[in-house]
């Protein structure tokens, strides 16, 4: 089960930190791990974030830090001591800052590395339920008279891309951006109707889309998400070929034993592949991803070009 797999990579990153970052004196963990989350609660890092700290009880604290589309957090957790004790819960949007933001506050590729690729899932557009417009065609109709807006978790995440996107470079329409410090207000303002629309990683929504409180307009993945299987893709919707999704990594700073950094890969591998967990990812949306280091860190290079050629596209004004 879940919880014996997280219960065992505790005091095997301890025996694989203590000669390593020089802590003879101290039984790892001697305190909580922490756990910071780039985005505000019931987000999609946030949402990871509790599903793999939940096993370990009151061995991880969950600290959420949101701003600036992340980077908040991730310039904490790079000036963080590198002993396996503060951990980064991020997601795509670290690949979109580096072109998004003039000052990060940190080096994505010298201060921070990724331990782990968690779990992925495509975004979602959701309307404010009173909108009249129900269709991806019928809003990009409406919009054309450029008074739609839509909230997002904050500039430079995947969701904030994808809108832009296909609003701006593949249907031509002037939609306002309106950015948040998390998908849950962005979504509070969409079901209030202060915004018309917002664009988010799916597991944010979910609840909301089958409880009515918004309405899911459209899904970027390649097919439909089993967890809102009514809801149309985008390629469904008259823009064929179009496919995003937002991943959730776990990271450390860059001078975290590499022992550390390994049995962090290695046990949330293994509870990828617990049946308990993986219910629990699809429950939300989320799809397992994996890899072992070189692999995530190849994957993280390449999302680092894409989305630095995406940001050229859309003309996305960096910050």
């Amino acid at each position: 089960m879940a919880s014996k797999l997280w219960r065992r990579l505790l005091p095997a990153l301890a025996l694989a930190a203590l000669p390593l970052a020089g802590m003879a004196q101290d039984k790892w963990p001697a305190r909580p791990v922490r756990f910071v989350v780039a985005f505000a609660p019931a987000g999609p890092a946030d949402i990871i974030a509790r599903l793999l700290a939940q096993p370990l009880g009151q061995s991880v604290v969950v600290e959420n830090k949101p701003g600036a589309g992340g980077s908040v957090a991730s310039a904490l957790v790079a000036r963080a001591e590198p002993d396996g004790y503060t951990l980064l819960i991020n997601t795509s949007s670290y690949a979109v800052n580096p072109s998004m933001q003039r000052q990060l506050g940190f080096d994505p590729k010298g201060d921070l590395t990724l331990a782990a690729l968690v779990a992925a899932s495509p975004n979602l557009i959701v309307t404010a339920p009173n909108l009249k417009a129900r269709t991806l065609q019928e809003v990009v109709a409406d919009a054309k008279g450029g008074s739609y807006n839509y909230g997002t978790a904050g500039a430079g995440t995947t969701p904030h891309l994808t809108a832009e996107y296909l609003f701006k470079v593949l249907a031509k329409v002037p939609v306002t951006h309106v950015p948040y410090q998390g998908a849950a207000p962005a979504l509070n303002a969409a079901m209030s109707g202060q915004t018309q629309l917002a664009s988010v990683a799916l597991p944010a929504a979910v609840e909301l889309v089958k409880s009515g409180r918004v309405h899911g307009l459209v899904v970027t993945g390649a097919q439909r998400s089993p967890a809102l299987p009514e809801v149309p893709t985008v390629a469904e919707s008259g823009f064929p070929g179009f496919e995003d999704v937002t991943w959730v990594g776990v990271f450390g700073p860059a001078r975290t034993p590499p022992a550390v950094l390994q049995r962090i890969n290695d046990e949330v591998t293994r509870l990828q592949k617990d049946p308990e967990f993986l219910a629990r990812l699809a429950a939300t949306g989320f799809e397992p991803m994996g890899g072992n280091l070189e692999a995530v860190r190849g994957y993280l290079d390449r999302e680092l070009d894409k989305w630095a050629r995406v940001v050229r596209e859309t003309g996305a004004l960096p910050n």
